[in-house]
């Protein structure tokens, strides 16, 4: 358990409580975790969380809104300065799998959030994640055609789609091999024969 101190301001309360969750979702399955388990792990009472979060579900949504501004921002800087528009996927591609790699819980908890039939300010959150990311993607893809770096005829949904998809296959075999730290290792070949698959064949 980690030691914290009772008596935190409400924006640094809020913080310890998100941080919180995304360590006992690198542990276990997100959906068992209760407020209970939270306060437990901070050392505060439940009433103090709820004094900060209206609901166990607007945690969730913090958590959320916590992952997309932390993982579009490093995304952001990882790309910049660099003029191929390749290069700067494969340092968004590595960034990205960093970022799971230090917090292992980040993906239990977005497939959980996935997986929900039904709507949730999580949930949303999660899906304008992966919008923004795939328009983030989408200007590389087609500064990478007018420079010849891809194929003209390279379908750029698609390509999206394996970018995003080849990350989540990632962490699919890292959870399964219980180690997700092992992405680190596996990312690279990955993602060279993705490159390989887009690259201009001319």
């Amino acid at each position: 358990m980690m030691d914290r101190p009772k008596s935190l301001p409400a924006d640094k309360r809020r913080a310890a409580t998100v941080e919180t969750v995304i360590e006992l979702a690198a542990e276990q399955n997100p959906s068992s975790i209760t407020t209970a388990a939270i306060a437990k792990h901070m050392q505060v009472t439940q009433g103090s969380l709820f004094r900060h979060f209206a609901s166990k579900d607007a945690i969730w949504e913090a958590v959320m809104v916590w992952v997309s501004d932390r993982l579009l921002k490093r995304v952001d800087h990882s790309a910049e300065g660099i003029s191929s528009p390749v290069a700067a996927m494969e340092a968004m591609f590595m960034t990205h799998v960093e970022f799971i790699a230090e917090h292992p819980g980040v993906p239990r908890m977005m497939f959980g959030e996935l997986q929900r039939a039904e709507p949730t300010a999580a949930k949303s959150m999660v899906q304008i994640l992966l919008k923004r990311y795939g328009e983030r993607l989408h200007v590389l893809i087609e500064k990478g055609k007018q420079e010849g770096e891809f194929s003209l005829t390279l379908d750029n949904e698609a390509a999206v789609t394996l970018f995003i998809g080849t990350v989540q296959g990632l962490v699919m075999q890292s959870l399964l091999a219980g180690d997700v730290t092992r992405i680190r290792n596996d990312a690279p070949r990955v993602f060279a024969i993705y490159k390989r698959g887009i690259g201009s064949s001319l």
